[in-house]
């Protein structure tokens, strides 16, 4: 066979189709190119068929450089071979194949060929070792490459030394950057996944805050928007009730209804006055004044839906007036205040108003313990003629009451009765004024009974005066006239400044200042009279001598000590404080009216309390009115503060101060004769003095008297006062305080005196 010139193409005969090899077992060589078409007609249609546009064995690879440098047929073969190339790897941990270097030859330099081997065979190698390599692995044909390009390498250095040769070459053309890879759909589905369970979760747990935790605030922004189809209803908290030392009700509240409008109803809009007309005679309220509650009324931008029209309606009343089937007229469970003893210390107790709140007395002292705390009903309804009924299934927020507490006093109810009917039949014989009474336990300062003329039925408030209405024991100052002379014998036998059984030389009256003061008993001049005499006659001339013995600023110090001046806070809401006149306000005649009981001002509590200091050995006790509380939820019992105590005397000058008060009504020239009570030692003063009202002094006298029994050991205090047109403190008083006294004592089971009263020295 004739040699292939050089610049002649070498035959190969039929050209394969590209991607495909003829080598290949099993397929056959067909002139038809459609028929055996398996795999790709082409390079171009294996890369587009490929990945990313590009062939796997494109990749990495460096542009041709006008020489063929690989076997043409490893693109296809590749193609056949599943797309895999040893650069796919690189995802999978093992080494990338590296791209053959393009090799260099000299431009002038023929190629050589071996002259024994026929030209076929040399077109027929390639293809042999293309279809071999594409059999063998990877890493088998990357290392028969390396001794190949050693040897051209070495070829290469051999022919350097021949003597220079001029070679060209092109530069290889940058390989494009890899395109980047697309995110991963797996992430993105997950990523998806989250926020949509993420958005469900919030808005369930919205609902869930919306429909089981709405806060106040949100509560109150839904209630706003419903407000006009929302109805409230008042829950009254039952009020506490008043009872005595043992228990027995003083004050309570009872059963019954209140009766209400709703103006914005259609119907009771049609004949407002024919619906007044009706409920008039069964509440016992003016028509005029029904309509007027009738009218609608807008508060603040909102028409109201429910008005009073009468608390505290019998239940028997209230049944009446739902028979009538007024409309928009309503009734509701309620309570009235009622009074088992009418008018029984009614001047301690006060009384309530319609809307069950403490107007007057103990009941407005204590009202915020008494009344507790309303409650209230709010649902929603619906509109119309026919709908405007509660929605069962709409708003409904309910807010109990809470129940108020009791109170318990220290009152006898028995005592009291018996003291304030006492009151009552000496207030109309003398045709006093004003009167009260008041008993004190010596020992623990508790207020027994204390009751006021005239008295008044506090179930029925309106009816009275305020004057007839107050608690006179408490409220009313007077001139304690000579039952102050105790205090200033008191306080001279504690200095020291007079002895027992002393004996004072007085006359017929006195002169302090520009003022005489005479006795009611007047003496003889330079006569001498005992401390007896002189509290039994109640001389003024002898308590004046004695009182400047004291100073002025003692006497202030002991009136003090003995309570007046102040409040005693024994519970009375407004209780009188008294006036003292201070020492750097005396006047030549205060020397001589402070002494025997004017230019003081006290009120018949603060006296009862200074005289339990005298009965029980010297020490002052604070009277009070509050014996426990009683809560209304659990019923615990608190029992209230302990009173303040202080010492007055000593325990001797007490039992000496006893004895000479004694004498007023033992001996039978003394001023309380009247105050005797059979089988008991007594021991008190009388007093006359001038009530002060509205800062001025009335024209009658205020008789009072004060006592103790028994006196040897006394128990009980009880201090009686009324203000009379004419008459002493003897002739008012006593008489009252002897019968309250022998009650009082019976009562309390105190045995009699052991002993009798001694037969007092009056003067020399």
């Amino acid at each position: 066979m004739a040699t292939r010139d050089e610049d002649e193409a070498p035959r190969r005969g039929k050209q394969p189709r590209r991607g495909s090899s003829r080598d290949l077992p099993g397929e056959e060589q067909t002139d038809d190119p459609r028929e055996g078409r398996r795999g790709f007609s082409s390079i171009g249609e294996a890369r587009a068929y490929t990945p990313r546009g590009r062939t796997v064995a494109e990749r990495g690879r460096l542009p041709r450089t006008g020489e063929r440098t690989a076997d043409p047929f490893r693109p296809a073969l590749q193609v056949l071979d599943g797309g895999e190339s040893g650069q796919r790897t690189r995802g999978r941990g093992r080494p990338a194949e590296q791209p053959p270097a393009p090799r260099e030859r000299s431009a002038d330099k023929p190629r050589e060929r071996s002259a024994d081997k026929p030209r076929e065979r040399a077109a027929d190698k390639p293809r042999e070792r293309a279809a071999d390599k594409s059999r063998e692995p990877a890493a088998a044909r990357q290392r028969d490459r390396q001794p190949e390009r050693r040897g051209r390498e070495s070829t290469r250095t051999g022919n350097a030394g021949a003597g220079p040769r001029r070679t060209t070459t092109s530069a290889p053309r940058p390989v494009p950057a890899e395109p980047p890879k697309l995110a991963n759909s797996t992430r993105r589905l997950r990523l998806g996944t989250v926020l949509a369970l993420s958005l469900f979760v919030t808005i369930g747990v919205r609902l869930v805050v919306l429909q089981v935790a709405t806060s106040p605030q949100e509560a109150e922004s839904l209630l706003k928007l419903r407000e006009n189809r929302l109805s409230t209803v008042a829950l009254p908290a039952p009020r506490g009730s008043i009872l005595d030392r043992d228990g027995h009700v003083l004050a309570h509240s009872v059963e019954a209804r209140y009766v209400y409008v709703d103006p914005e109803n259609e119907d009771l809009r049609k004949d407002v006055p024919g619906t007044a007309a009706k409920l008039a005679p069964l509440l016992g309220v003016r028509q005029s004044e029904l309509i007027a509650d009738m009218q609608r009324k807008q508060v603040l931008g909102k028409w109201l839906k429910f008005r009073y029209l009468a608390r505290g309606v019998p239940v028997a009343v209230a049944d009446e007036i739902e028979s009538l089937r007024l409309p928009g007229i309503y009734t509701h469970s309620d309570e009235r205040r009622d009074l088992p003893g009418r008018d029984l210390a009614a001047n301690l107790i006060g009384f309530t108003g319609d809307d069950h709140h403490g107007l007057e007395g103990l009941e407005a002292r204590y009202d915020e313990l008494l009344h507790g705390a309303d409650g209230k009903r709010v649902f929603e309804v619906g509109t119309g003629k026919k709908l405007n009924l509660p929605i069962p299934s709409g708003f409904h927020q309910e807010t109990p009451a809470k129940p108020g507490s009791s109170l318990q006093l220290t009152i006898d109810q028995d005592l009291q009765y018996q003291v304030q009917r006492v009151l009552d039949k000496a207030g109309r014989k003398k045709n006093a004024t004003l009167g009260a009474a008041v008993v004190l336990d010596v020992r623990t300062g508790e207020v027994l009974a204390q009751a006021s003329y005239p008295s008044y039925n506090a179930a029925d408030p309106e009816k009275y005066d305020a004057d007839e209405r107050i608690d006179v024991a408490s409220s009313i100052v007077t001139d304690p006239g000579s039952s102050h002379k105790a205090f200033i014998f008191g306080a001279a036998l504690q200095e020291g400044l007079i002895k027992p059984d002393e004996l004072i030389e007085v006359g017929p009256a006195i002169k302090k200042g520009d003022t005489r003061f005479e006795d009611g008993h007047p003496q003889a001049p330079g006569t001498r009279m005992t401390l007896a005499g002189l509290m039994a006659y109640s001389s003024n001339v002898g308590t004046i001598l004695i009182a400047d013995r004291l100073g002025k600023e003692k006497v202030y110090e002991y009136q003090q000590k003995f309570g007046l001046g102040k409040a005693t806070g024994e519970g009375m809401p407004g209780e009188a404080e008294g006036e003292l006149l201070k020492p750097e306000d005396w006047s030549g005649s205060s020397y001589g009216s402070v002494p025997i009981g004017h230019s003081v001002s006290a009120t018949l509590i603060q006296m009862a309390a200074g005289f339990s200091a005298i009965a029980n050995d010297g020490v002052y006790i604070q009277p009070h009115l509050i014996k426990a509380t009683i809560s209304g939820e659990d019923n615990e019992v608190t029992p209230a503060a302990a009173p303040e105590t202080h010492r007055v005397l000593d325990t001797e000058v007490s039992r000496q101060l006893r004895l000479i008060m004694e004498a007023v009504v033992a001996d039978e020239g003394g001023t309380g004769r009247a105050a005797a009570v059979q089988g008991f030692r007594v021991a008190g003063k009388t007093g006359t003095g001038k009530m002060l009202i509205d800062g001025q002094y009335t024209s009658h006298n205020a008789g009072s008297f004060v006592g103790m029994a028994p006196a040897d050991d006394p128990r009980y205090v009880i201090a009686v006062s009324m203000d009379v047109p004419d008459g002493s403190g003897g002739d008012v008083a006593a008489p009252a305080f002897s019968e309250m006294m022998s009650f009082t004592l019976l009562r309390n089971h105190v045995p009699p005196s052991g002993s009798k009263a001694p037969n007092f020295k009056i003067k020399e």
